[in-house]
């Protein structure tokens, strides 16, 4: 596995319930602009069981894919966003709110 995957999902799994981070701030964590690989990292999680790759949205607030971007899988992210106590209205969560912030790796 690729540093920069297993960096990924390291940070994944220190997500706290209730909170959400974004490709982008997934990516600055980890020192890199790369935030569609961040989205193809998460989208090829060979254990979203795991690795919470569901708590991953875009910057704007929006769902954004779930393993790809069926609209099934994308049905089963909010319900996991929800499940997690995250508030999902419109098909887009409060960054105010539930953005969880990370210290530089």
């Amino acid at each position: 596995m690729s540093s920069l995957k297993q960096s990924c999902y390291s940070l994944l799994q220190q997500i706290p319930k209730g909170k959400v981070t974004t490709y982008k701030s997934l990516a600055k964590a980890l020192n890199s602009r790369a935030y569609r690989a961040i989205g193809q990292i998460m989208k090829r999680n060979p254990n979203p069981d795991l690795v919470p790759c569901y708590k991953v949205i875009k910057s704007d607030g929006s769902i954004g894919g779930y393993l790809g971007s069926d609209i099934p899988n994308i049905k089963k992210k909010i319900q996991l966003l929800k499940k997690d106590g995250i508030g999902v209205e419109d098909n887009k969560v409060n960054l105010n709110k539930y953005l969880h912030g990370f210290n530089k790796v």
